[in-house]
């Protein structure tokens, strides 16, 4: 039998599923009780069953575990691949309904592989991670406005929230690294990827959790994940600039710090980086080639625990 493909668009409240003449229902609230009316609901439908989602920030979360705990097939998407669609066939207006059914009509024509569920330990790391992100965001905002500041309480508070945000960091590296200690798959990946001369602890637990799929991609396919593969901008005899876009961008900006390293005390990544300087490339796009190959390098040498490291 061919697979159903239905689409679910999710919001803070509720879901709306895009329509079937089995299922009478199209809009179900996002929670738990909602949630078990959906997927009885999926269950009757005869034949194999592929629901397409769109990622929200966060509403999903609860969803997609119990969809995966029922064994209903799910991708999570991109939103802007979605909506690119939907202007492609003239769909100007935007409604849940409408996105849902867009998103049917996706799954329809390029049936995209499924979202496979996350182990504990890789949702902890992703959540850690993302938790360090904002909080290293909120005091670098802090310091930058005290730059500015001159009134003395003013001065005194923002030091302050300086040094508790500066606590709240340290008070993650340590569940980061409690993480990493109860889990010895997670703390050998982790010291594979520390071998690399540039990559250090806060690397690694950034570019695992926000390149899961490290150690079973092919070639190439790290790279264009993080968003480091150069697009090209031709048109007729013209030749314009490529340019790097879209990706993960908590994996490029790890991948950054790692070059920048890299670039000064990896002894055969400071040399490609030195040649291509010499032969005049740009100093950001010389960085960018060698995060490209510190990512190739990151998931084979994950894919491969025989490869001798050699940088």
């Amino acid at each position: 039998m061919s697979t159903t493909y239905l689409g679910l668009d999710i919001a803070k409240l509720t879901l709306d599923l895009s329509p079937h003449p089995a299922v009478r229902a199209r809009q179900y609230p996002n929670e738990a009780a909602g949630h078990r009316r959906l997927i009885t609901q999926l269950q009757r439908l005869p034949g194999p069953l592929h629901l397409v989602c769109e990622a929200t920030g966060g509403y999903e979360h609860d969803l997609l575990a119990a969809l995966h705990q029922a064994g209903i097939t799910v991708t999570l998407l991109n939103p802007r691949v979605v909506r690119d669609l939907a202007r492609a066939k003239g769909l100007l207006a935007k409604t849940d309904r409408i996105d849902a059914t867009v998103l049917a009509e996706y799954g329809r024509l390029f049936a995209p592989p499924p979202t496979l569920p996350k182990s504990p330990a890789q949702q902890r790391l992703s959540a850690l991670i993302s938790r360090r992100k904002e909080v290293l965001q909120m005091r670098v905002q802090e310091q930058c406005r005290g730059e500015h500041q001159h009134d003395p309480f003013v001065v005194r508070q923002g030091r302050r929230l300086v040094r508790v945000l500066t606590a709240e960091l340290a008070r993650i590296d340590a569940e980061l690294q409690a993480l990493q200690a109860a889990h010895p798959e997670l703390d050998q990946r982790v010291r594979r990827l520390t071998a690399i001369q540039g990559v250090g602890r806060g690397t690694a637990w950034a570019l695992l959790a926000a390149l899961p799929e490290l150690g079973t991609l092919a070639r190439g396919q790290a790279a264009a994940l993080a968003g480091l593969a150069p697009h090209n901008r031709d048109s007729g005899p013209w030749r314009g600039q490529r340019h790097i876009s879209h990706g993960r961008p908590l994996a490029r900006r790890a991948l950054y710090m790692a070059a920048l390293v890299a670039s000064r005390c990896n002894p055969v990544l400071r040399l490609l980086y030195q040649r291509l300087r010499a032969a005049g490339k740009p100093a950001k796009v010389a960085l960018v080639a060698l995060m490209r190959k510190l990512a190739e390098l990151a998931n084979l040498l994950l894919k491969n625990p025989a490869v001798q490291l050699a940088v």
